[in-house]
């Protein structure tokens, strides 16, 4: 990480092995030993007459978050190992998290130019619910909202799984309108291609509960959402679902958003699908970083450009939504978790997933092309109007 006079600093391209050796953890240590040495004061005693536990507890919050998992049970009562990375049948519940505030973090994320983390999430307990009872109660507790069903990517426990969807629920505003499907990534970074075949392995599972989310939902009213090589799994239980519905007469799209965030997903292969899948979605939305380090790997190891990768093989991608975060300061070391980190992003895809709003609806995108750029919105002159679909 290079820090510059302009309080920006520019991502590398790591290798695997440093991937491996330098998990984010270790860039925040590093981050937080340079606070502590001076750039910051002390931290400051807590107003009031409660402890510093008390005021901890006072302020920790509580996320549920529903889930779908094919993932096998291991026996353990400890709820972060609840579940394990092995293939199993499809069960349902709640992952019970918590949020404890750690006052030393939310003064280093006044001071720094990239995202650290206020609070920390633990998952507390998982509570499983047979299927059926559990489709009845996620109906009712999304009531009119469009509800949101989010598929995670590689490299992803259980555990991590429940923590990054609750991140992504919060950052939504979409507690009881959000389940996660986590399919069984071992959640070690060195098993990319094992979990490539467990990602595949899950696609057909994954299909049938897209059917029972479009059956409990109905047309057009639904959304799908997924991750890095969660899109991989998501791209092909939908050209599943389209060659069942070939033929048959629609008067409405299935679904409403599709989206694909950084998607690792040979550029060449979905453009041969986006024909068949596009039929399905009222409208397709793809985000796409020149700085995301996980894909920039992904296409090395691949030999082929990566959909969430920004580059000419984007080119002639019609009828999509493509939208370039590459212009927004990178806030994770990856460059790969904007939809959880990285403000602009996440008010686009509120906008997007809250608001049904078009592209050329939004704030902050400029269209260049087939693509539309997000700027942070200080680097949007000109009206107001001027930042819903102006173009270049």
């Amino acid at each position: 990480m290079t820090v510059n006079s302009a309080a920006t600093w520019t991502p590398c391209r790591p290798t695997v092995s440093a991937m491996v050796s330098s998990p984010p953890w270790r860039w925040l240590a590093a981050s937080l030993l340079f606070w502590l040495a001076g750039t910051v004061s002390g931290a400051q005693p807590v107003a009031g007459n409660n402890t510093p536990e008390e005021e901890t507890v006072a302020r920790t919050e509580h996320f549920r978050v529903p889930f779908f998992t094919v993932r096998n049970r291991t026996g353990s009562n400890d709820a972060e190992n609840y579940f394990g990375g092995k293939r199993d049948r499809l069960r349902a519940g709640y992952c019970e998290i918590s949020g404890k505030p750690v006052p030393v973090l939310q003064s280093l994320s006044e001071e720094v130019p990239f995202y650290v983390p206020e609070d920390i999430l633990s998952l507390d307990k998982v509570t499983e619910k047979p299927v059926k009872p559990f489709w009845q109660a996620f109906r009712q507790s999304t009531g009119k909202r469009a509800p949101v069903l989010y598929t995670h990517g590689f490299y992803i426990s259980f555990d991590r799984g429940c923590r990054r969807a609750a991140e992504f629920q919060r950052n939504l505003k979409r507690e009881g309108s959000l389940v996660l499907f986590s399919w069984p990534s071992d959640g070690v970074i060195v098993n990319y291609t094992q979990d490539e075949a467990d990602m595949y392995w899950s696609v057909k599972p994954l299909k049938a509960l897209i059917d029972d989310y479009f059956r409990h939902f109905g047309a057009g009213r639904a959304n799908l959402v997924a991750h890095s090589l969660g899109t991989r799994g998501l791209l092909l239980a939908l050209v599943r679902l389209a060659a069942e519905q070939s033929g048959k007469a629609s008067a409405s799209p299935l679904f409403n958003q599709l989206v694909f965030i950084a998607p690792d997903i040979d550029a060449g292969i979905f453009r041969q699908y986006l024909p068949v899948i596009k039929p399905l979605a009222r409208n397709i939305t793809v985000y796409v970083s020149e700085h995301d380090s996980p894909l920039a790997i992904s296409a090395q190891l691949h030999g082929y450009p990566r959909l969430g990768q920004a580059g000419a093989h984007l080119d002639g991608l019609t009828g999509i939504d493509i939208i370039d975060v590459s212009a927004v300061p990178v806030q994770y070391p990856s460059g790969h978790l904007y939809h959880l980190y990285n403000k602009p992003v996440i008010n686009d895809l509120e906008q997007l997933l809250n608001r049904n709003l078009a592209a050329s609806q939004r704030m902050n995108l400029v269209r260049s092309n087939n693509r539309w750029q997000l700027r942070p919105a200080e680097k949007v002159t000109g009206s107001a109007d001027s930042t819903r679909g102006g173009k270049k």
